[in-house]
């Protein structure tokens, strides 16, 4: 019976279903975080009378015809890139994108990942780096003495050091935008490296056109909407349970066909 078969895939959909939603509501206070939503498609078609073919020979035409499905697979897990709401904190060094945008940060081997995540520190060489260490490009150092740090909208960095009374320009951040920003492959640790599917990094800086704008002392807050979450939720477990029930009536008509037999 292929109606077993087509609720299983139900079921292993709503599963991928309550997955994503499930890392959704885990990551309701990451920073920049942003909430994926599972998508998915029916599977091929098994036709048993074909529309649009003759029914007799005086040419009638059959209107609609016999397909059943065969269940449903995921096709993709969309990243929703709407910018979450800005939180003051009062730290010079949280810096957040108000608009399109990542910051450049260099890893380890060399190669450049983004990142919303605006919650940079300073490394004991005083160049400006993430939580963990790999510095954002291009590097700034932050000189001895200093004694505020302003980064302004369009992402250059300042510095107040002791004994001038001018501030000292130590560096400009770069911003990159992507056309296909769910293209990026998530890495962890609030990462993204570009692939084919986001097309080339198209560099600027903030409040050009296409690009959004820096605010110090903010950090922009997971876009996650827990009342939608939860409600979605509750039904993806509905649609889990029906599948499940439907595995429990074929399995029931199976039974009584083999005792009919």
């Amino acid at each position: 019976m292929r109606v077993l078969s087509i609720a299983s895939t139900g079921m292993m959909a709503q599963q991928l279903n309550v997955e994503v939603i499930s890392n959704n509501i885990a990551n309701i206070n990451t920073t920049a975080f942003k909430r994926g939503r599972a998508e998915f498609q029916d599977l091929m078609y098994q036709s048993e009378r074909r529309q649009g073919s003759q029914s007799t020979d005086a040419g009638t035409i059959i209107p609609t015809g016999i397909e059943v499905g065969l269940g449903v697979r995921p096709g993709a897990v969309n990243r929703i890139n709407t910018t979450g709401n800005l939180t003051s904190t009062g730290n010079e060094l949280d810096l957040a994108i108000e608009g399109r945008g990542y910051f450049n940060i260099r890893m380890p081997a060399g190669e450049t990942a983004y990142t919303r995540a605006g919650g940079f520190k300073l490394s004991p060489e005083g160049t400006i780096v993430t939580s963990d260490g790999h510095p954002v490009l291009p590097e700034v150092t932050v000189p001895q003495g200093t004694r505020e740090i302003a980064v302004n909208s369009s992402g250059e960095v300042q510095a107040f050091v002791d004994g001038q009374t001018r501030p000292r320009v130590l560096g400009q951040l770069v911003m990159t935008v992507f056309v296909n920003e769910s293209g990026l492959e998530a890495m962890g640790d609030n990462l993204f490296r570009a692939t084919p599917a986001s097309g080339e990094p198209q560099d600027g800086t903030g409040g050009q056109a296409g690009f959004g704008t820096i605010r110090q002392k903010y950090l922009e807050s997971s876009n996650v909407n827990v009342v939608q979450e939860i409600t979605e939720l509750i039904s993806a477990q509905r649609a889990y349970e029906m599948n499940a029930k439907v595995v429990e009536a074929g399995d029931q008509m199976a039974s009584t066909l083999s005792n009919m037999r």
